[in-house]
């Protein structure tokens, strides 16, 4: 069977970490040492981001989001696949939205609730046992790996189904009181029915009226259109006619201005050098040229510079070694040395011999072979030191022919030196050559040259051409204002034709014709306002009649009122339903669990209580009624609050462990990451829990984050093969 687990998590940036990598983790046993504040806790948050999404901003929780940055990172998975060989499955995220990048298989059989519940064990949830309202409900969630109890999901699935039963004044969303609401508002309405009835025979009589007074007032009305028509038409006209002769004004104006322009334009043009009118391009390119000619040349002046700086240095070192006080010093001290060495090379022998001769021919004279013998051992040795002396004094001079090898180096290198020094001339001769042929051949023959000339003529032609182009902007401007003009003169005779024809009279009328018109219009509005006075003052008894009928709106009003109960009631039906599904499916689920789950769970969390406290608590059970129990060696049973807070953290322990263990069906490639959970234990506790964490790690991987070196050595005795991480 292949096995999946987390081997490397790199951090691209989470928190205050960036470009980190951690591990590498094994498979079983994993230790994260690292001193407060190094970051366990962001890793741990990190691990659970990147699988199931990072945490938004709510109130003062840390979110661990960078500045100005993204939260993103990678989690390295591998799979063992059975023949020794490693396959590598990487999982990333960076934006929630993105969702989670890579082979999503590995967390396909986990969801977020359940990795928070069940897989993140921290310090928080021992230290806060003794906190909580319901230590045993806590307990109990612990065994079931929910995020709360089933029985108290139960409990308040019935509490809520007796709220929409009860009869209590107080519950809006009850049915029966909704149903007592409807059938008020059903009397409410058939009593406003009838009241409307009555009302609708007595209005009879006032709509008889009212097509007789609606003739009226529509003929007043089209007449006061008709009015305000052509006065607001005879406004326009005038306002029209003003304009249309400033508009005439403008555009010859313009014209004008247009002539004049189109002259200094065409007068300027004429004197535009060539340069002008380069292309952006062809400009750019030219410039680029400019510029790889002032590269070149650049380097020309560096290499003259160097092979003039390093012939002077050569030719100095050369004239030192020609003629120095030091040089003079030694020549002097070779030449007495030599002469002494003469003096001692014909002195000495001379004296030996001098004093060895008459020893010989004495000894010889009285035949005495010792004056013999050295008289001839004193001309032996003043021959030798004779020997000697010459060798001597007819020997090379080796410092004077190092010296004399130093002359000749140092004059090689300055002939070497001065024949750079003569090609760099050359070359920057030929280069100044070849970069006026380039400038002249590309129209700047005037710069003779120079590339700062070059530059120049190129700054002015394109100042010229940037005048030239303003004067091209300024004519199209005005050409734009005149066109712009002429198409609101044209429209501005468009809208007073259309005007005189919607007064059905022709466009060579004058604004008397429409004074004519508006003077009839207003004869006969009034003759027909007083025949409209009769009827209005009957329309007013009328409506005087049946101004107290306005609660009539009443019965619109019930019948809101009535529909919004309706639908509440429905909506309460509906959630009553679902509270009455919610109660099987919850009674069938905590069956199923005390049947077949459960059973496990609790034989498992009392093997690791005991293992936990060396044997002072053998059993965990669950009582008929739901009760947690734990039974210590002596067959003492007790509850959870009887309990002290080291032996109930234990037992919590237990539970979570207990259920990772029975559920090894679920999340399997998914690491079980423990925040320090040990810290508050004692040292007996803690080898306790040590060795439980340890045999959970031999079905899946485990990785502790702590702080404390005695917790790493106190994992490392409970599991020798320990995985340990520096942080």
């Amino acid at each position: 069977m292949k096995a999946s687990y987390l081997q490397r998590i790199k951090i691209d940036s989470f928190g205050a970490f960036s470009n980190k990598v951690v591990g590498p983790f094994g498979p079983h046993l994993n230790v994260v040492f690292g001193q407060n504040e190094a970051g366990k806790t962001t890793l741990a948050s990190f691990v659970g981001g990147v699988l199931f999404g990072w945490e938004e901003a709510r109130g003062s929780r840390n979110t661990y989001k960078p500045i100005n940055a993204e939260r993103a990172g990678s989690l390295f998975f591998v799979e063992d696949e059975g023949d020794g060989s490693q396959d590598e499955r990487i999982l990333s995220r960076v934006r929630n939205s993105d969702g989670l990048q890579g082979d999503a298989s590995l967390v396909a059989d986990i969801d977020k609730e359940t990795f928070q519940t069940m897989f993140s064990l921290t310090s928080d949830e021992l230290r806060t046992l003794r906190n909580t309202t319901d230590v045993t409900a806590k307990l109990l969630t612990a065994g079931s790996g929910t995020g709360a109890s089933p029985a108290h999901a139960l409990a308040t699935v019935q509490e809520r189904l007796a709220e929409y039963t009860s009869r209590a004044a107080g519950i809006e969303h009850s049915i029966a009181n909704l149903t007592a609401q409807q059938s008020d508002l059903r009397a409410r309405m058939a009593a406003a029915a009838e009241e409307a009835e009555r009302f609708k025979r007595q209005d009879k009589e006032f709509r008889e009226l009212e097509p007789q007074r609606n003739e009226l007032l529509t003929r007043l009305d089209a007449l006061n259109t008709d009015i305000e028509t052509l006065a607001a038409t005879r406004a326009n006209i005038e306002k029209l006619d003003r304009e249309i002769d400033s508009l005439t004004d403008q555009i010859a104006s313009l014209h004008d201005e247009e002539d004049v322009l189109v002259t200094t334009y065409c007068a300027h043009t004429s004197g535009v050098s060539e340069l002008a009118k380069l292309g952006t391009s062809d400009e750019r390119a030219l410039r680029d040229q400019i510029d790889s000619l002032a590269v070149d040349e650049a380097k020309c002046e560096h290499a003259v510079d160097l092979a003039q700086d390093n012939f002077a240095t050569s030719k100095a070192a050369y004239e030192a070694l020609l003629e120095t006080a030091d040089a003079q010093a030694q020549h002097e001290r070779s030449r007495r040395q030599r002469g002494v060495q003469v003096a001692l090379s014909i002195v000495l022998p001379l004296g030996f011999i001098s004093a060895g001769l008459p020893l010989f021919i004495h000894g010889r004279e009285i035949t005495s072979l010792s004056f013999t013998a050295v008289g001839v051992g004193l001309i032996v040795f003043a021959i030798m030191l004779a020997l000697a002396a010459m060798v001597m004094l007819f020997r090379p001079n080796k410092e004077e022919d190092a010296k004399e090898a130093r002359k000749q180096d140092a004059q090689w290198v300055m002939l070497q030196d001065k024949k750079k020094l003569e090609a760099c001339l050359e070359s920057q001769e030929a280069f100044k050559v070849r970069a006026r042929a380039q400038l002249d051949a590309a129209g700047l023959a005037d710069a003779n040259g120079s590339l700062r000339r070059s530059r120049t003529l190129l700054d002015e032609a394109k100042d010229a051409r940037a005048e030239n182009n303003l004067f091209q902007q300024r004519l199209q401007a005005l050409v734009s204002r005149r066109s712009a003009l002429e198409e609101s003169l044209a429209s501005a005779k468009r809208q007073r034709r259309r005007l005189y024809e919607r007064i059905d009279l022709r466009s060579e009328h004058t604004i008397e014709a429409v004074d004519d018109a508006l003077a009839q219009k207003s004869q006969q509005r009034m003759g027909l306002l007083e025949t409209s006075e009769g009827l209005n003052r009957r329309y007013g008894e009328l409506k005087q009649e049946l101004s107290h009928a306005e609660h009539l709106h009443d019965f619109d009003e019930l019948k809101l009122l009535y529909q919004q109960v309706r639908t509440r009631q429905d909506e309460s039906a509906q959630e009553y339903a679902r509270l009455l599904l919610a109660r099987r499916m919850l009674e069938s689920a905590i069956a199923t669990w005390e049947s077949k789950s459960q059973p496990e769970v609790y034989r498992q969390a009392s093997r690791l209580l005991s293992l936990m406290t060396d044997g002072r608590w053998t059993k965990v059970s669950l009582t008929a009624e739901g009760r947690l129990q734990v039974t210590d060696a002596v067959k003492t049973t007790r509850d959870p609050v009887q309990l002290s807070l080291g032996t109930c953290q234990q037992l919590y322990l237990s539970l979570r462990i207990a259920l990772l263990m029975t559920a090894d069906n679920v999340g399997r490639a998914v690491p079980i990451l423990a925040d320090d959970i040990l810290v508050n234990f004692d040292s007996t506790r803690r080898a306790g829990a040590a060795r439980a964490l340890a045999e959970l790690a031999r079905m899946r991987q485990v990785v502790l984050f702590t702080c404390h070196e005695e917790i790493v050595e106190t994992m490392r005795e409970a599991d020798p093969t320990l995985n340990e991480v520096e942080l």
